[in-house]
């Protein structure tokens, strides 16, 4: 691996005049933004996040590199995202060279143009609710600030007073590598690149879709002492993620021979899915 040179502090942009814009749950540009999520929060149980783990995190889908899976994600317009109608290349160069002009460490940008890369599980025949959207610990009770709380009723963990205390079945600052969280692109992708990475950027693609938590400061009872410093990269990476979004499209074909000379500094030619 690549051996990056880390600046002492992570440093978030401010947001800019217009980030109420964003993430406006009550009035999604696309009707499928509250279907999906009423599917994701009926389904994703505690034991439906154990057997996803247990089906993909062997990595035995298939072999491909980055750039491939990339551009294979070409097809895919986030159904959860109400904010913008982008393919996935377009949103991870967005993300990627705003990160890139306000002059951060090459593993930073990289980061950025890889953090979406997990969503591949909709190419291998998960549903979107299975793969993207905003991600909550399981196995514990629900907040009420995640995303469409009330949608958790029809979920069969809700029912289950075992799994609706505080802590359900965690602990006290048991750390979050101990804690199941609801599957989907963010879980799944760390396990692909999880050896060749910064903990700093593995942290931001673990834990990038986690609001309830890097931004509403929920769970916290359940993080360690090194969560809670590495969250402040999650906290530096988010608005990148979310506030570059535009619809003005970035120019794929210029910008690729830039991002296949990075990835090929921190990966090898091809990674197991």
């Amino acid at each position: 691996m690549s051996q990056a040179v880390m600046p002492s502090e992570p440093s978030a942009l401010s947001a800019p005049k217009a980030a109420e814009q964003f993430r406006n749950f009550h009035t999604p540009a696309r009707h499928s933004v509250k279907e999906l999520y009423a599917l994701n929060h009926a389904h994703q149980t505690l034991a439906f996040v154990r057997d996803k783990k247990k089906q993909y995190l062997a990595k035995a889908q298939r072999e491909m590199g980055i750039w491939e899976a990339i551009e294979l994600l070409n097809a895919l317009v986030d159904d959860s995202d109400p904010d913008i109608e982008l393919p996935q290349i377009e949103h991870n160069l967005q993300t990627a060279e705003a990160i890139r002009q306000d002059g951060h460490p090459r593993w930073f940008i990289l980061t950025g143009l890889i953090h979406d890369l997990g969503k591949v599980l909709w190419l291998f025949g998960e549903p979107q609710w299975a793969v993207v959207g905003d991600t909550f610990p399981v196995g514990c009770a629900y907040s009420n600030k995640i995303v469409y709380p009330e949608l958790f009723a029809a979920n069969p963990d809700k029912q289950n007073p075992a799994l609706q205390s505080k802590y359900g079945i965690y602990a006290h600052g048991c750390g979050l590598d101990q804690v199941h969280f609801s599957w989907g692109h963010d879980e799944y992708l760390y396990q692909v690149v999880k050896d060749y990475l910064p903990a700093e950027s593995l942290y931001m693609i673990r834990y990038h879709s986690c609001y309830v938590m890097h931004q509403q400061r929920e769970y916290d009872d359940l993080m360690n002492d090194h969560d809670r410093k590495m969250f402040d990269w999650v906290r530096a990476f988010n608005p990148y993620d979310l506030y570059s979004k535009s619809a003005e499209r970035p120019q794929v074909a210029q910008l690729k021979p830039f991002y296949q000379d990075l990835i090929a500094e921190f990966f090898p030619p091809t990674l197991r899915w």
